[in-house]
């Protein structure tokens, strides 16, 4: 069958305009379709690492943005001495906007010596002598510094707050290159703050085989009786509650990606369909000269999967380049959801639009296959 490859492109390309339009939709709805892929698998990728599972995150109980927890920094010796605990890191968060957008800023203030500890990064461009000895200096990640056009050695204001830039770092997490590290002091002493004492939230690594619901529950149970109440949760989970209405959303688009592929079947069928009716008299030749019913219907279905197989693979390039050109995240309530293609996504573009392909050849190329051969020879 592949043998008739190039018979099929000329047959495809004999109706240019019909041909460029249904590969152009169903480019555009594979380009939708991952990109609603890349979403999905931000959200997943934010809440199943085992960084989210093996963590905890105190916060002030009810309450949301960064901006309104307030916890007494003293905690983080209580909650050192819990079952289960093997580390606690008090954190400072300083975020300009707390509202769902694309372009926010999020500083985390922690002890130096923590932060090699609780996260796993490598720096691309300066090193961690000039973070650790530099009251105001600060480790961007590379998505932020790409965006905002800094490097090492620059200065990097926001408000009242300047940093400077001692280098900037890469991680295996996307969402992570989004954040900005600065020492714990500075973000609570920063020009028109003080904050000393407090902190917004605690980090708590658990040791190996710690029940991470039990060590939450015994924390704030422990810490009910304090000047502040607490709210525990694994780190997936409490990221996972504070993008709230914007996790649901995410879910919803499930839809639009079935949607794609329902245009998808639609452009595909409905022009395979016009192509065997215009070459109705074609195929009864084929068949007078030795074609079997079955090789006419392979050729049929054949024609279908290329036309898909090509709108996927533009499709499918086509968001990939956005998507690794553009940096794309999300940003609600200090936490962030980074888009980024992965291998996961693109195979899962590509087979969806082969498998939609053939699904859309079936009918036209079954109608070809049994059209007899005589009356389709009187047509035209």
């Amino acid at each position: 069958m592949l043998r008739f490859i190039p018979y099929l492109l000329k047959t495809i390309w004999r109706h240019r305009a019909r041909t460029i339009l249904t590969v152009s939709g169903t480019a555009v709805a594979m380009f939708v379709f991952c990109f609603v892929g890349a979403v999905q698998e931000g959200m997943s990728d934010l809440t199943h690492r085992r960084e989210a599972r093996q963590s905890l995150i105190t916060f002030q109980t009810n309450k949301f943005c960064p901006a309104t927890s307030r916890l007494p920094q003293d905690y983080d010796a209580k909650i050192r001495q819990v079952d289960g605990v093997r580390d606690v890191v008090p954190i400072q968060v300083f975020t300009n906007n707390c509202r769902a957008t694309l372009d926010a800023v999020v500083f985390y203030g922690l002890p130096a010596e923590k932060l090699q500890a609780i996260r796993n990064f490598r720096l691309i461009e300066g090193d961690w002598a000039d973070f650790e000895t530099r009251q105001d200096a600060a480790l961007v990640g590379r998505a932020v510094a790409a965006r905002r056009g800094r490097q090492r050695g620059d200065s990097f204001r926001l408000g009242e707050l300047t940093v400077h830039v001692a280098g900037v770092y890469e991680s295996s997490d996307p969402a992570e290159e989004n954040y900005i590290y600065t020492h714990l002091d500075f973000l609570q002493r920063h020009k028109g703050q003080n904050q000393v004492g407090t902190v917004t939230q605690f980090e708590t690594l658990l040791a190996d085989g710690a029940d991470a619901e039990a060590v939450g529950s015994t924390i704030d149970e422990m810490l009910l009786g304090g000047t502040v109440a607490t709210d525990t949760r694994p780190k997936g989970v409490f990221q996972a509650r504070n993008l709230g209405d914007l996790k649901q959303l995410i879910d919803l688009s499930h839809l639009l990606a079935f949607a794609c592929v329902g245009l998808v079947l639609a452009l595909v069928g409905t022009t395979t369909l016009m192509a065997v009716q215009d070459r109705v008299k074609e195929h009864a030749v084929l068949q007078t000269i030795g074609f079997t019913g079955g090789r006419v219907f392979g050729l049929v279905l054949m024609e279908s999967l290329i036309l898909s197989a090509i709108g996927g693979l533009v499709g499918v390039g086509a968001a990939t380049i956005v998507l690794w050109g553009s940096d794309l995240t999300v940003y609600t309530e200090a936490v962030s959801v980074a888009f980024r293609p992965s291998l996961t996504m693109m195979l899962t573009g590509l087979a969806v639009a082969l498998v939609v392909g053939l699904l859309a050849g079936l009918a036209p190329a079954r109608a070809a296959a049994r059209a007899e051969i005589v009356p389709a020879l009187r047509q035209g």
